[in-house]
């Protein structure tokens, strides 16, 4: 196949532009410092004890289990939602509907006060719902209008506009709290709306430009007999595939990490190194320019390397990176400065950040067989990226509760030792095809 001109490659890649706001803005940066203050209160238990649905949280943990939910949610309804895009053609229409969810959601945000714990709640769920499940039908257009060749260029080129689009919104956000000085409660909530805002505007650039898809015959069954019969094939074809096989498991196991991480990162820099608002804003837009240089720099040096090796050396510094959180906490109790570390630290996260979900997004479409079932392919990308982040957030969330933050970061460490396993695994595989196909050859 060939690459589709480059308006489409544009719109595709702009979608990643409006969307990563959300991810940045809310789950990154503003939404969990705002989401710890306004839950901070004496009367609850010390400000860290929280009343929710007739049981009793740590601020902290709620948070987590909230995203958790929404992502649960999301993976209960992929394999439905992407089976019914493929067979029936319409992936746009659920990108737009999930797209529409998450910027009401990010917008809901605006009325989340202290009195009003349920409004932040539904629009965390709203958000994380519409942002995990618009990025099946997002991803499932990669391997539609790029060549494989061009796969690792162009998801590259998707993550770095999002992470220039999401630092642009980051800033506007940071000189609305430093104008509103005394006041910078409104001026929080006034970027949630911005959100909301930015993520449906510039949408519509996507839905503009990017094709219909053209879907398959149906058999005769229903929406919900077609959807799990298309999951059941395909699960019984990767079951054939040694490589992608191995790949999706080590993909599921380094995930828990990797989004923990990323989703609980500014939570690790407020509540337990304590810095303060501003510093933890700055550090998150230096994470997001130098994952700009990362996707870039690991899109190169897997074409030189090949994917699975570069993925296992990136999964290695995260290891590292967690070792290093952990000793970072041990140094401050001691007491010492964790400033400067913690800004390494950031450093480190974004250059593994950025190359490590094009790359892994890269490689899947790569990997996988040449179809026209690309969204029901990439529910299995998806739904074991969304499970992965269920119970990593979980696994965080309930290791904070019972041993403290820093306990949770060390834990993580398993699911990257165990990730990196699978991909040393499918790499000797890919290996033993490659010898094989030019022992045939010959």
């Amino acid at each position: 196949m060939q690459t589709a001109p480059k308006k489409i490659i544009n719109a595709w890649a702009m979608y990643d532009w409006a969307n990563s706001v959300y991810n940045l803005v809310i789950t990154t940066t503003f939404f969990p410092i705002y989401f710890l203050a306004v839950t901070n209160k004496p009367e609850w238990d010390n400000g860290e004890a929280v009343p929710f649905l007739g049981g009793t949280f740590r601020n902290s943990s709620l948070y987590d289990y909230c995203l958790a939910f929404a992502y649960f949610l999301v993976a209960l309804c992929y394999p439905i939602l992407t089976s019914i895009a493929d067979t029936r053609g319409n992936k746009k229409n659920f990108l737009r509907f999930f797209c529409y969810m998450g910027a009401l959601g990010c917008s809901m945000l605006y009325f989340f006060e202290d009195h009003a714990l349920w409004v932040g709640v539904l629009g965390l769920i709203m958000g994380a719902s519409g942002y995990a499940g618009s990025l099946v039908f997002y991803n499932a257009y990669l391997p539609e209008i790029a060549a494989p060749e061009d796969r690792d260029r162009i998801s590259a080129r998707g993550y770095s506009m999002g992470y220039i689009g999401s630092v642009l919104l980051q800033i506007i956000g940071f000189v609305l709290v430093v104008s509103m000085a005394g006041n910078e409660g409104m001026a929080t909530r006034i970027t949630f709306l911005l959100t909301g805002i930015w993520w449906f505007s510039f949408a519509q650039i996507t839905f503009r430009g990017l094709p219909h898809s053209e879907g398959k015959p149906s058999n005769g069954g229903n929406v919900f007999t077609d959807g799990f019969r298309e999951i059941a094939k395909v699960y019984h074809e990767v079951k054939g595939m040694p490589v992608l096989k191995r790949f999706l498991r080590g993909f599921f196991f380094y995930s828990m990490g990797v989004q923990t991480v990323m989703l609980a990162a500014t939570q690790f820099g407020s509540k337990i190194l304590e810095l303060p608002d501003t510093n933890l804003i700055i550090t998150v837009v230096l994470i997001q320019l130098v994952a700009i240089a990362g996707a870039i720099l690991m899109s190169r040096l897997s074409m030189r390397f090949g994917n699975l090796i570069v993925l296992m050396a990136v999964v290695m510094l995260w290891i590292g990176i967690c070792l290093a959180a952990f000793y970072t906490v041990r140094f401050k109790e001691a007491g010492g400065s964790a400033v400067n570390a913690f800004y390494g630290l950031a450093v480190a996260v974004g250059l593994v950040m950025g190359g490590i979900q094009s790359l892994s997004r890269s490689t899947y479409s790569k990997l996988m067989p040449q179809t026209r079932d690309t969204a029901s392919y990439f529910t299995y990308y998806d739904f074991s990226e969304k499970i992965a982040i269920v119970l990593g957030l979980f696994t965080f969330g309930y290791v904070d509760s019972l041993l403290g933050m820093k306990y949770s970061v060390l834990s993580l460490i398993v699911f990257f030792v165990i990730g990196l396993i699978w991909l040393f695994s499918a790499r000797y595989w890919q290996k033993r095809h490659q010898a094989e196909a030019m022992v045939t050859a010959s």
